[in-house]
């Protein structure tokens, strides 16, 4: 069974929504049975590649708010980060351009390595003193140390178009689903979680999506090998006694 992962490098709810659903993975029976696929989706996909900006001002700006309340909505985040075991700054990190991030993350699923590399972004900005944004050598870093080959990531880096198509088609697919804000979890295509919710939630729909997934079971009476039926080679024909 596929659960598909709309998120945004840029999103702090997406780094503690990740670990939340993870650990419900952990504990459903199930778990070797679904692929867990990272689609992308841009929190601010019109910002240019060099517009940089800190967390704080950023946030004031866009939900008119004051530098205090910006303030404590990150310290909430970091009480919520350090619950699930997460490492978080609370102070002084940047806000950028994620579309390269997002390109990356495409020639990492096709190299198998697609979670490895979200989760050393998602650390890298939320937990690294270093900025992710504006900086390709940066990037290269993260790439390789999660297991991609540095020349692939160098190369996609050089040309704006590669995986540009995949990520804009992620970006339009979350809006026809009616994701409007990220986190958002699918479900072998049947069900939809919203947000950063409890592992418990979590949990609850992988038990469901997985129900309804699961192959159809056959009900044999005791002692009989089967039953009178028509198949490809045609109908039986039964004997006289």
């Amino acid at each position: 069974m596929r659960v598909e992962i709309w998120s945004d490098i840029a999103c702090p709810w997406c780094y503690v929504g990740k670990a939340r659903f993870e650990r419900a993975l952990e504990t459903f029976p199930h778990r070797d049975g679904i692929e867990v696929v990272h689609r992308s989706f841009e929190l601010d996909p019109g910002r240019a590649k060099d517009d940089i900006q800190p967390v704080i001002p950023m946030l004031t700006k866009k939900y008119g708010i004051s530098e205090a309340q910006a303030q404590a909505g990150e310290e909430n985040l970091g009480a919520q980060a350090a619950a699930e075991g997460l490492d978080y700054r609370t102070h002084d990190r940047d806000h950028g351009n994620t579309f390269d991030m997002h390109r990356l993350l495409h020639l990492a699923k096709e190299r198998g390595r697609q979670d490895e590399l979200i989760q050393t972004f998602y650390r890298a900005n939320f937990a690294e003193e270093r900025s992710v944004f504006g900086d390709d050598e940066r990037l290269v870093e993260l790439a390789v140390s999660a297991g991609l080959a540095e020349d692939e990531v160098r190369e996609v880096l050089a040309d704006p178009s590669a995986y540009a198509d995949v990520v804009r088609a992620d970006e339009r697919e979350a809006a026809e689903l009616g994701a409007n804000g990220v986190p958002f979890f699918v479900l072998d295509r049947k069900y939809g979680v919203s947000g950063a919710q409890p592992a418990e939630v979590f949990t609850q729909a992988l038990e469901q999506a997985w129900a309804s997934h699961s192959p159809l079971k056959l009900v044999q009476p005791a002692g009989q090998d089967g039953a009178e039926a028509c198949g490809p080679d045609g109908c039986a024909v039964p004997h006289r006694h």
